[in-house]
C-alpha cells in the first residue's frame, strides 16, 4: 500500500500528522511530505484514516 498526495491540494491543516507521524511530515510551508513508498502493515489503518479526515481531499490509497 502507498499514499499519494496532492501537495498542491494540501491546506497544512496537519491531520494527517495527527494521526501518523510515522508516516506523514509537513515542509517549511507546512505542506504535507510522505515519510515512506510503503505504508508499513502496522500503520494502513492510521493511513486511511489520515485519507478519510483530510479537508483538502489531498490524500488516496493507491495499492
Amino acid at each position: 500500500m502507498k499514499v499519494i498526495a496532492d501537495r498542491d491540494a494540501c491546506i497544512a491543516s496537519g491531520n494527517c500528522m495527527m494521526v501518523s507521524e510515522e508516516l506523514f511530515d509537513a515542509d517549511d510551508d507546512g505542506v504535507v511530505v510522505v515519510r515512506t513508498d510503503d505504508v508499513p502493515a502496522d500503520e494502513e489503518d492510521h493511513a486511511r484514516e489520515a485519507v478519510t479526515i483530510c479537508p483538502a481531499a489531498a490524500l488516496r490509497i493507491a495499492d
